[in-house]
């Protein structure tokens, strides 16, 4: 079995995440790893049993439109002769991408359709709309990461059911815990949002909440994540004009070994995206005991449960309400850590490979 490992970038983010932690489970079924210098470096403790085949470095996203393209001819026009020439069975893609039309027979993880929910101009809009639907119809099964992904994939490309297998992904726990900070907090107090700018992030309505807040003027609101020039600077002149630009911080991406700290010292993650095909950094912040307060849209309920503040994303009062609420209510927040610790231990890597090696067993 070969797994494709094009994809993964120097800066972790969800997709480089997942495929990082099922590297250990999948070691099981004795795959050959396609990977990259960059790959290399990202792979967890390699092992002496492991096998590895070299493939270009300048096939990701770390190389904008230029490094996707490349991967996707890459994969159209060279993974079908590695893959006759290691005889291989079965390839395994950790995203929707294969070979279309050849005979490799492949499972692939699909995270999300938001670029199919919220269209934009873009050099790789096709690839959304014409390439991934093909890649699913030809796959002997999908995996992805939510039941409410799964129904986009049924709804958006007629994928049959029977073809979709959900696994809920997970965090490492021994990384994202409860670190008993809150009390040693000398910095200001603070809400905070991990993740890109883009605008179904839905940032353009959380600021304009934080700017609606009257209980915590002394609070700021840190915004992590890699900037985008297309959108930061927007939001960037929205908190100048609410006149909160001095409290509201623009971290860049933050280290993943900083993450925990940052969580833990938080009044509560604020992550009031519009769609998401599971939210890993709810559930990183649940594995915390930090408040959360989410979208009541997509997957967010089924990786919360109740153990978040689940508010209407459109309603820039129902934000505001549920953060003044964090503030304002101690036991509230004593109860959503509580109810935090306990949600997240349901889930973990463990349970996410396992799966995922039994869906792959099927079709070797």
């Amino acid at each position: 079995m070969l797994i494709n490992l094009s994809f993964l970038i120097n800066k972790p983010t969800g997709i480089t995440t997942y495929a990082l932690n099922l590297i250990p489970y999948l070691r099981s079924l004795d795959p050959t790893f396609l990977i990259s210098p960059v790959a290399a470096r990202l792979l967890p403790t390699p092992q002496t049993q492991d096998t590895y085949y070299p493939i270009p470095a300048n096939l990701t996203p770390e190389q904008g439109t230029v490094g996707h393209l490349r991967r996707l001819f890459w994969t159209q026009l060279q993974l079908p002769q590695i893959y006759r020439q290691l005889r291989s069975q079965l390839l395994f893609s950790p995203v929707p991408e294969a070979p279309l039309y050849t005979r490799c027979h492949y499972i692939v993880t699909v995270h999300d359709l938001i670029p199919l929910r919220f269209p934009r101009l873009s050099p790789l809009t096709p690839y959304h709309r014409y390439y991934i639907p093909q890649v699913l119809s030809q796959a002997q099964h999908v995996i992805c990461n939510s039941t409410a992904t799964a129904s986009d994939i049924i709804n958006f490309f007629h994928i049959p059911a029977a073809k979709i297998t959900p696994i809920p992904l997970a965090y490492d726990a021994n990384h994202f815990r409860w670190l008993n900070l809150a009390q040693q907090n000398e910095t200001r107090p603070y809400f905070i949002y991990i993740g890109r700018h883009d605008p179904h992030k839905n940032l353009h309505r959380l600021i304009a909440a934080f700017a609606k807040m009257s209980s915590c003027q002394n609070c700021d609101l840190l915004l992590a994540g890699t900037g985008d020039r297309r959108y930061t600077p927007k939001l960037e002149a929205q908190s100048i004009e609410l006149g909160i630009a001095d409290r509201v911080k623009f971290l860049d991406y933050i280290p993943y070994e900083q993450l925990p700290i940052l969580l833990n010292r938080a009044i509560a993650l604020v992550f009031p995206s519009l769609w998401e095909g599971f939210g890993l950094p709810v559930l990183e912040a649940m594995a915390c005991g930090t408040p959360v307060i989410t979208s009541n849209l997509s997957s967010l309920p089924e990786v919360t449960g109740d153990a978040a503040l689940l508010v209407n994303p459109y309603n820039i009062e129902e934000i505001a309400a549920a953060m003044e609420s964090i503030v304002t209510d101690r036991q509230l927040r004593s109860r959503l850590s509580n109810l935090s610790l306990t949600r997240a231990s349901q889930f973990s890597w463990g349970k996410t490979g396992l799966a995922t090696v039994e869906v792959l067993k099927r079709f070797l």
